[in-house]
This record gives structure tokens, C-alpha cells and sequence, in this order.
């Protein structure tokens, strides 16, 4: 077939080719240029207004005169005082969260984690995905990413969590054959099993804990159950992303694109 005969700019009239549907969603995925350049962390919609009045903004090389500019993020080349804007949707941080932080967006008596991020990172609305206590420490998922965050949280995936503990009390075998058929806690509920690995034993123990769900305290509640208290508490791992230990209580970074792809590629429970 000759391609002469469907230049580019007639796709249209192209045989199974429907151009208005594609318009339609190339329409769809435009959003004001303000609220692009906030999401980006450049600041409010008025601060965004002043950089456009300044002559700071300039889309497809041409300079913006309107912070209301409809703009297609990712391909439409935004500039702010010369440099290029490079569009993101999702944003994934890993934080080691110190103890004192609520997992929480916001709250108005006490420090959430996201209050340990940079306007930057703030500007994505990013989220914590599940919880930690507020004296618990370790690993922390932070996202915009909602569709990620469900398959990390849906119960359905029964996705591993790994916690290390201080207990104080000796932790013995018979805790681990406990644990690994499922305790009851105080409220009648009978946990999924976990899997409880001694470190030491001793008056106070040092252990490594793997569940499959999140109930409220569960960790604590679980030794509980069997006549023991949990003294000190880090996550090291949530499925198959584990903690930085690099990273100091209160430090993040971003994942790696390995970490991402093998979140996004977590299979269901068994």
C-alpha cells in the first residue's frame, strides 16, 4: 500500500482509524497550565500567576500569557526561567519514619509524616500507604499513586509485612509455633499465622516478625496474646521493598525503577 496515500495530517479519513475518538482523549488528558506547575512544586496558583506575569513561563517556546493555558502534560515542553519542566504523575518515596510521626497526611495536634517532605515532594499530595504506630519506626511507603496503594493494602493480596522487635520477655518456640497457627486477640479476633523468628531469648527478646495483615496494633497485640510486650518496634520490609538502611529515622528517597516495577508486579497471596 502506498503511504502516500494517508499523509499525516489526514488520519482521519485512514481506514480503522477514528480521529475524533483520539482527539477526545488527548482533549481529556489537558489540564491548566497552573495546575501543572503546582503539581510540580512551583509554588501556589497565585505564585504560579506572578511567574507567567513575570514573562518566566514559556510552552512550546513561545512564552505563556495565560496561567489558565490548557496544556498537555508530558508532551507540550513547559519552561520556567529557561529550564524544562519535566512532567510526572506519580511520585513513590520510601521513608525510614522515627518515632513521635502519625501516618497521616495531616493532623491538627501532632506531626504527620508527610510534614518530613519538602514542598516538592508535598506538592504531589503523596500519602501514606498503610500505617505504622506513632512509636513504631521503619519502613514507610509514600505515594500519589492510588491504584498501587490498593493492590499494596487490598487484603485479597495478603502482602508480607516484616517487622523487627524488642519484647521484653523470653520468646520461645511455643510462641513460634503460636504464631504460626494464628493468636487470638483481646477483641476474639484469630490472626492469619505469621511467621516469628527468634533472635535472641531472653528476659528481653529480639525477633523478627512476617504477617499478612494490618489489624490495629497487631504486632502488639499479638504478643499480648501470649503474656509478652513489645518494647520497641521497626518495619524492615513490606513486600518485596525493604528498608534503606541507609537512610537515618526521618530520611526518604525516591524509589528506584526497580523497586517500582516489582511493587506494580506483586502477585496474590498464595
Amino acid at each position: 500500500m502506498n503511504n502516500d496515500n494517508y499523509p499525516c495530517n489526514s488520519r482521519d479519513d485512514m481506514p480503522g482509524w477514528n480521529g475524533g475518538e483520539v482527539r477526545k482523549m488527548v482533549e481529556k488528558g489537558r489540564q491548566r497550565l497552573d495546575k501543572v506547575l503546582a503539581h510540580m512544586g512551583f509554588g501556589t496558583r497565585k505564585e504560579i500567576k506572578k511567574l507567567v506575569k513575570e514573562k518566566r513561563v514559556r510552552v512550546n517556546g513561545e512564552l505563556a500569557n495565560d496561567p489558565g493555558l490548557h496544556v498537555l502534560p508530558g508532551r507540550d515542553h513547559i519552561e520556567v526561567d529557561g529550564e524544562p519542566v519535566e512532567y510526572r504523575q506519580h511520585i513513590y518515596l520510601m521513608l525510614n519514619k522515627p518515632q513521635g510521626f502519625l501516618s497521616a497526611t495531616e493532623d491538627r495536634f501532632a506531626q504527620a509524616v508527610v510534614d518530613l517532605l519538602p514542598p516538592e515532594y508535598r506538592a504531589f499530595h503523596p500519602f501514606p500507604v498503610g500505617r505504622l504506630d506513632k512509636d513504631a519506626e521503619g519502613l514507610l511507603l509514600l505515594t500519589n499513586d492510588g491504584k498501587l496503594a490498593h493492590q499494596l493494602l487490598s487484603p485479597k493480596k495478603r502482602v508480607p509485612k516484616t517487622y523487627f522487635a524488642v519484647v521484653c520477655g523470653m520468646v520461645t518456640e511455643t510462641d513460634v509455633e503460636a504464631f504460626r497457627h494464628g493468636v487470638i486477640l483481646n477483641d476474639g479476633y484469630r490472626t492469619m499465622p505469621g511467621k516469628l523468628k527468634i533472635l535472641r531469648s531472653g528476659p528481653e527478646s529480639e525477633v523478627e516478625l512476617t504477617i499478612y495483615e494490618g489489624k490495629y496494633h497487631q504486632v502488639k497485640r499479638m504478643f499480648q496474646s501470649v503474656g509478652k510486650k513489645v518494647t520497641y518496634l521497626k518495619r524492615i520490609a513490606m513486600g518485596p521493598l525493604i528498608l534503606d538502611e541507609r537512610l537515618k529515622p526521618g530520611e526518604y528517597r525516591e524509589l528506584s525503577e526497580e523497586e517500582i516495577k516489582n511493587l506494580r508486579e506483586l502477585n496474590p497471596a498464595r
